[in-house]
């Protein structure tokens, strides 16, 4: 059963603020900057309240190789923005009974039955090596879509687990969803099923299970039930024209991993990467965000029930749950994760608290797009760029500059109060 809270304005009392024309003119001011000084080819930023658009503006150009300038309809790599995506189209299946959060990914993916967990084990010479276990429990639905199946990505899980992946080439030749998830599950978990939220290829698995759970690539599905209904119309996997190619924005030259990360992406289209494949617009990204904001509706259209909406995005991770993390514990500090989306639950343990609301949503990616909700603003953002090598400084001044428009200055005790019935 769905018992769980999503905090947003009730509607009683003053109106959240509304932005300050002055401190948004500071976000022109730091993109600006960043394009002039080079260490950015451009961005497309938008700000909505309350549905409608407070800040939206192109800086720089979409490729410094064509000068060709960025625009509202330019085409991003949403790299894991999508997996946002996938985990509503896979919240959806759910919904309707199609699957549960506690069936065993092998019920849908028959190599998952014989999944193995790697254990880095020291043998009587003093060497390392990866002795491969069994699980104490099996990999669920419930693990992929919160992250902790102890499926991982090639960097990250131990030097011996990166070289199991370094050495299985899971992205050598041509695969789909199908081959791809075989590939996964014949490597080894990094951690024990449930035990520790670690970033990694959860959700292409998942976007596999979407597949034979609905009998749809994962594109036809996530196109008629999500992107179709909410006009997402340069939402797609692959593009298929060359004007749409001559809307996509490209990393600079220097940005060597991003490049590296784009041309493996472009090189495998048969592949439907639910975790990291989709290329979108800010148009179209606003209208998915809006929805989320809305609890899982927009335009009459409903895409989850409310109690599948609130279990969605309420924390899936924290006190009670067994789950661990660690140094890569991405959704960051006074965050707890639901099903593809970070929750914020606490300010967090930094002085002063990272900016943002109790019950905000968020997620963002390794081509230095971003975006969140705030339910209890009415406001969303968005941060459409691509740059793996800025990412990491734009993106925390990116939010202090939008929340500093807000002048969000809250005490910390009603946040505590939050954070404290979100726990119940």
């Amino acid at each position: 059963m769905f018992a769980v809270l999503l905090l947003s304005h009730s509607g009683a009392g003053p109106l959240p603020p509304a932005p300050a024309p002055d401190k948004l003119d500071r976000i022109t001011q730091f993109f600006d900057q960043e394009v002039a000084t080079g260490r950015l080819p451009g961005a497309v930023i938008l700000i909505q309240q309350h549905g409608r658009v407070v800040y939206q503006k192109c800086f720089g150009v979409r490729d410094v190789k064509t000068g060709l300038p960025m625009t509202p309809d330019t085409i991003f790599a949403l790299h894991s923005m999508t997996k946002p995506i996938t985990s509503l189209a896979a919240m959806m299946l759910v919904d309707q009974g199609r699957m549960s959060l506690s069936d065993p990914v092998s019920k849908y993916i028959p190599s998952f039955a014989k999944v193995t967990v790697g254990v880095d084990t020291v043998t009587a010479d003093g060497k390392h090596v990866l002795r491969r276990v069994p699980p104490n429990n099996p990999v669920t639905i419930r693990d992929l879509m919160r992250h902790t199946s102890g499926i991982t990505y090639g960097y990250i899980g131990g030097e011996l687990i990166e070289h199991a992946y370094m050495a299985a080439d899971i992205f050598a030749g041509h695969f789909d969803n199908a081959e791809f998830a075989d590939r996964i599950a014949a490597l080894p978990l990094a951690r024990q099923p449930g035990t520790l939220w670690r970033y990694g290829h959860s959700t292409d698995v998942l976007g596999r299970v979407i597949e034979i759970v609905s009998g749809e690539t994962l594109y036809d599905f996530e196109k008629r039930n999500i992107l179709d209904p909410l006009g997402m119309s340069s939402t797609k996997y692959v593009l298929t024209s060359p004007q749409e190619r001559a809307r996509m924005a490209e990393p600079l030259p220097t940005d060597h991993i991003l490049l590296a990360a784009e041309q493996e992406r472009r090189a495998h289209p048969e592949w439907q990467s639910g975790g990291g494949g989709l290329v979108s617009t800010v148009t179209d990204y606003a209208r998915f965000a809006q929805m989320l904001l809305n609890g899982g509706e927009l335009d009459g259209h409903r895409y989850l029930s409310p109690a599948a909406f609130k279990e969605m995005t309420t924390d899936q991770i924290g006190p009670g749950s067994g789950v661990g993390r660690d140094y890569f514990y991405f959704p960051g500090d006074g965050f707890d994760y639901g099903y593809g989306l970070a929750v914020r639950v606490a300010p967090g343990e930094a002085h002063p608290p990272p900016p943002g609301s109790i019950g905000e949503l968020k997620w963002d990616s390794g081509s230095g797009t971003y975006f969140g909700v705030d339910p209890k603003l009415g406001m969303l953002y968005i941060m459409l760029e691509q740059t793996q090598n800025e990412r990491g400084r734009i993106t925390p001044a990116f939010k202090k500059l939008v929340y500093d428009a807000f002048d969000t200055a809250q005490d910390a005790a009603p946040r505590n109060e939050a954070a404290s019935a979100i726990a119940k």
